[in-house]
């Protein structure tokens, strides 16, 4: 019997990534009390693909960092990463918010766990794919650690300005632009990237088809353990005699950005609706007997649920991350002993 190849997805969402930080909380307080010395996350994945927020939480698992230390720093930080929101008249020529704090706050934490220095990707203690778009080239990208022989590329650039990248969504931060040195002692920039979350916020087909092409693993020794950052789903039926559908509805009303929303929603529903086709069949015909282990973790918010991607209130942050406790007491015992053991 061949060994499974383990996959950790985790899903962007601004700050609303202390769902899947929490929910990766608990499951380590469980795994404090091996004795086999596996007590981190990063101990039982071969991969783990995460995108804006969940690249943040899965480059800092794949160095070692425990999940909690991620969820704290969100919970203590989100007033200083997303107090600073600029006015209405602001937002119009500028992101709504500053990175630098965000930056430092993450370069921090990483240099914490590799003796003051800043890690590479080479330095990642689990192997990791994390998807952003680069504006220079005009081209979506993942950001790989060497999992693969002709995987040279991206091995030199510092895990914090991966973090970086992944996270600059549109309108909320600026692209990120910024300059290393290489292995070599060469400057290469690294510029003008955005936020993964365009074209892949649920990154768990990327997890998949990496296992599959760079690690020749069979689709049936595939498990695969997806983290969603909660969800609302996106309709407007109820208003069925709107006549105004321009930017002030998509980008403006209610300090809402629906179109950002809307964007990130139907992304990742057509991953989950592929993988359920890869996994169960058309129409669910090969339940029975499906191709690979696969569960997804999420929660369909309702209306006093939802946050913003940059909510800034700790007491509101801290009740959205409850979701994930009432998730994990429904099924946490069943992903402990289908994904930890």
């Amino acid at each position: 019997m061949n060994e499974k190849f383990k996959i950790l997805s985790i899903d962007g969402g601004g700050i609303k990534g202390v769902f899947p930080a929490f929910y990766l909380t608990l499951i380590e307080q469980e795994l404090a009390k091996r004795d086999d010395g596996k007590t981190k996350i990063k101990d039982h994945f071969h991969l783990i693909t995460g995108t804006s927020t969940g690249g943040i939480i899965a480059l800092a698992l794949s160095l070692g960092i425990p999940a909690k230390e991620i969820y704290d720093l969100y919970l203590k930080n989100s007033e200083k990463i997303f107090g600073d929101k600029k006015t209405f008249l602001g937002r119009i020529e500028y992101s709504s918010h500053d990175s630098a704090f965000l930056e430092k706050l993450i370069r921090n934490k990483f240099k914490e766990y590799f003796k003051d220095q800043d890690p590479r990707i080479k330095d990642c203690l689990t192997n990791v794919a994390i998807p952003i778009y680069d504006l220079i080239k005009g081209n979506p990208s993942v950001i790989k650690s060497p999992y693969h022989p002709n995987f040279k590329r991206d091995l030199h650039i510092p895990v914090y300005q991966v973090a970086m990248a992944t996270a600059a969504a549109p309108t909320y931060f600026n692209p990120y632009s910024s300059d290393y040195i290489d292995l070599e002692g060469i400057e290469r920039p690294f510029r003008n990237k955005v936020d993964g979350g365009i074209m892949a916020n649920n990154p768990t087909i990327i997890g998949i088809l990496e296992a599959i092409k760079a690690f020749g693993k069979n689709i049936k020794d595939l498990e695969v353990l997806s983290l969603g950052t909660g969800y609302k789903k996106f309709t407007e039926g109820s208003d069925s005699k709107r006549k105004k559908w321009g930017l002030f509805y998509w980008m403006v009303k209610n300090d809402r950005k629906r179109l950002i929303e809307l964007f990130m929603q139907s992304q990742s529903q057509l991953v989950e609706n592929y993988i359920s086709l890869l996994y169960q069949g058309i129409d669910k015909t090969e339940q029975d007997n499906p191709n690979f282990v696969y569960d997804r973790v999420n929660v369909l918010l309702c209306e006093d649920d939802l946050i913003e991607m940059d909510e800034s209130d700790s007491e509101r942050i801290k009740n959205f991350a409850e979701l994930a406790m009432a998730e994990y007491h429904e099924r946490g015992n069943g992903i402990l002993k289908k994904h930890f053991y």
